[in-house]
């Protein structure tokens, strides 16, 4: 399947909100437990102006993923480190779209002068943990049981890739 990546704008939150909170719904993939209205996406995703954010679409012009990158932290010291968020629609995984999406903010990361990038992902969702370390990201360790989501408690496992 082909794709075409683009910059997000404030128009596409709304179908990012649904593919979200599809997440929220049917996995435990996300640390929410009810679906978010579109202020809180906005704010869980703390969309960054000077940041990218992007969508990625099919040939029919339908958002199949979408991926952000935005700052770790707004202390100085934390200025070359980024935090990633990536999620597909359902049925798109497997594809090839995830990776798609991460390469192209790395690259986007590395012309700004960024030169590590987290994820934190809950333990719960095990297939992205796996997806993060199939793509050079290293567990750097575990807040363990610090969430609960549907009874569970879970930990939320720390990933870094250094960019070259």
């Amino acid at each position: 399947m082909d794709i075409e990546l683009l910059a997000t704008t404030a128009g596409d939150h709304e179908e990012m909100l649904g593919i979200f909170n599809y997440y929220v719904e049917n996995t435990t993939a996300t640390y929410t437990e009810t679906p978010v209205s579109l202020e809180m996406f906005d704010s869980l995703m703390c969309f960054d102006q000077d940041y990218p954010a992007l969508t990625a679409r099919d040939d029919d012009g339908v958002m199949v993923g979408f991926g952000i990158l935005r700052p770790y932290s707004r202390i100085p010291a934390f200025e070359g480190t980024a935090e990633v968020s990536c999620f597909l629609r359902a049925g798109y995984t497997g594809m090839g779209i995830g990776t798609t999406i991460l390469e192209e903010l790395e690259d986007c990361a590395r012309q700004m002068g960024i030169s590590s990038i987290l994820a934190t992902v809950s333990s719960l969702n095990e297939e992205s943990v796996r997806f993060h370390i199939a793509r050079g990201f290293s567990m750097q360790g575990r807040l363990q049981g610090i969430g609960q989501r549907r009874g569970r408690r879970f930990d939320v496992v720390l990933l870094l890739k250094m960019l070259d």
